[in-house]
Formats: structure tokens, sequence, C-alpha cells
């Protein structure tokens, strides 16, 4: 049975996901609660990889690249416009009037897997790197989906060799698939030009031109080689940087996840991912101008935010269909977190994890 964690508590969520990061929250809990953990999620975590992996032609989650290789990428089951932005939506497709049938259900597809991938919206998914009629989200390999669905492998099969003889051997072909995996994003997705990791254009069988901090999700992961990582703070540096942390990308196209805007998730991602490869120095560096942000912000505002101008520190961020939001749970759960010294057990949990 396939069961995915739904992008919203709504109905008409149902024919889309959200990026899988749930493997990650077992990986967490397990650390804290030994692992028992992970039989008791075992089922949870085979029943989300059965729905992204699922190769019936309703779902189309799964695609073969050029050289037989099998990655992932985005996909809603919907052609139509979406209910929550419905009128946009059709607005947007209004302003294309020479567009067949099919091109418009094309093109609502990939609003809708825009927003299963959750950075609803970016350049990241644009053929011409500025608007967003030009979206062709199912057109790409992201890099991070395949990273995160790396990690869900690797997670499934721990909790697989708990079990028996039977699921043990299930254990070891999930094994094999990661490592294809894994062998698969670093052919497809890494840049040695940009020296980075980015997404893999299907179409045009390339990397995609776009830098974007999506790249930084192997690192996060423990996917990266050392070598790449290397390479990869370095371009963090001298690329994404910014006097309140990192950027989302590199353009600037008054969509939210774009430049100026930096998210904490996407802090947080890159902070562990170069600490995680000993690259501690720019890691407290992002951190430091990251939490900074967030205190004058406060100061300034009484609020934390969903979403920061990095660039522009008077600013605040803008973009999306939506007014930007008070609060913000994973804000304050990155900022909480970065403030609090590492337990012992968990320095050693990150040593360990830059051993291996």
């Amino acid at each position: 049975m396939e069961v995915a964690m739904r992008d919203g508590n709504r109905t008409y969520y149902l024919s889309r996901s959200q990026p899988p990061f749930f493997a990650l929250m077992v990986e967490l809990l397990a650390e804290k609660r030994g692992p028992a953990v992970y039989a008791r999620y075992r089922a949870a975590l085979e029943q989300e990889y059965a729905y992204w992996m699922d190769l019936s032609f309703a779902t189309q989650h799964v695609v073969r690249l050029p050289d037989g290789s099998q990655l992932n990428r985005y996909w809603d089951r919907q052609d139509t416009p979406r209910p929550e932005s419905f009128v946009i939506d059709e607005a947007l497709a209004a302003r294309r009037p020479s567009a067949t049938a099919e091109e418009t259900k094309r093109l609502y597809r990939d609003l809708r897997s825009a927003a299963e991938s959750g950075w609803d919206f970016s350049s990241r998914w644009f053929a011409d790197g500025e608007t967003l009629g030009t979206i062709m989200t199912t057109d790409l390999v992201p890099v991070d989906l395949n990273a995160l669905l790396w990690q869900l492998e690797r997670t499934l099969a721990i909790a697989l060799r708990q079990g028996s003889a039977a699921e043990r051997a299930r254990a070891e072909r999930l094994e094999a698939t990661a490592e294809k995996r894994r062998a698969a994003l670093q052919r497809a997705c890494w840049s040695d030009r940009a020296g980075f990791f980015v997404d893999f254009e299907l179409r045009r069988a390339r990397p995609a031109e776009a830098l974007t901090l999506a790249g930084v999700v192997p690192l996060f992961v423990g996917l990266a080689t050392p070598e790449q990582a290397t390479t990869a703070a370095r371009t963090l540096e001298q690329r994404f940087l910014r006097p309140g942390g990192v950027v989302t990308t590199l353009r600037r196209t008054g969509e939210q996840w774009d430049a100026p805007n930096g998210w904490a998730p996407l802090q947080w991602m890159t902070i562990r991912g170069l600490q995680r490869y000993g690259h501690e120095r720019l890691a407290q560096e992002i951190a430091r101008r990251w939490l900074k942000l967030n205190r004058d912000v406060y100061v300034r505002t009484g609020k934390m935010m969903e979403k920061y101008n990095v660039e522009d520190l008077s600013l605040p961020a803008g973009g999306g269909e939506y007014p930007a939001q008070d609060g913000f749970g994973w804000t304050n759960g990155v900022a909480l977190t970065l403030l609090r010294p590492p337990s012992p057990a968990a320095a050693a949990t990150a040593a360990g994890r830059r051993r291996n």
C-alpha cells in the first residue's frame, strides 16, 4: 500500500506529497531512543517509499535517464489548476493564448509538482530562469529529492535488517538500490563546471545551469564525496554567502524561493552539511549571520518570520502567493538548535558521520 506525507490537510492535496523528510525524523528519534524506533516506524517508511517508487502510469515519479539508470522527480497526478490557487493558475494560463490544450495541462501539472517540491515558486523550475510561465518542474530530476530518497532507502534498510531472514534479504537489495541511486546522482547532478550539485534536465539530458541551495542536500545526508564537499563549500562561500546567511538561488525573479530570500531549513541543511564534512569555520559563519538577522528582525518587529531577506538586512522578505507569515515553526526550531551547544552524544554522532 502507498501512503504519502501530504502537502496539506485538505482532500484536494491528495494528488501530491511533499519532500520525503520522514526518514530523517526516524533517524533523529533513533538517536534519542535507540534502534527499536526503526521497527516501530518500518511500515510507515515502506509505505512512503512505495509512493515514490510506484511505477504505474498514474504517478510517473520514477524516470529513466539516458544511461538507463533510474531516479525520481516531482509529479502531481492532476493536470488542472490548483484548488488553493485556482484563479492565479487560470490567469497564468490565460497569458499563454497560443498554448495547446496539452501544453496548458502540462503547465498546471508543473505548477502542482513545484508545490509538491516545497519550492513554490523558484527560478529553479523555469526554462528561461526568469518567468513562471516557462515552468518545467516535471522535466527536471531534482537533486534534493533524490538525496532524500537515498536517505530513505538506507533508513528503511536499517529497519528491515531487524526483521526475518526474508526481510534482511530485502534490506540487502535495498542497499544495492541506494548505491545505484548514489552513483546515478553523482553522474547526473554533480557539475564540475559549477563546483556544485544541480538538478538534471531530462529533455536536454544535461545538468541544469541554475545554482540553488538544493545542492547542499547531498552534503546534509552524507552522499557527497569529501572532494565534492570541499568544492561545494568553496562555491557556497564565494557565490551564496550573504550578510544574513546563504541565499536560496542566485537569481532575482520576485518568487519567494529566489534571491534575496533565505529560509531556515536551507540554512540548517547548509550548516549541518558543511559540519558533516569538517568545514566548521564556514558553517559557524553562516550560523552567526543567520542568528544575527533573526535577532535584529525580532528586535525591530517583535516577530520571528517565515523567511528573511539575507541580502539587504533592512528590508523584509517578499514574493510568494500569500502575505509574509509570522511565527514561525522552522525558523524558531533552527534558531533554538543553533543557539544550543551540542550535547556530547550529538557531538560524537557528528564526528562519526564525518568519518563515514
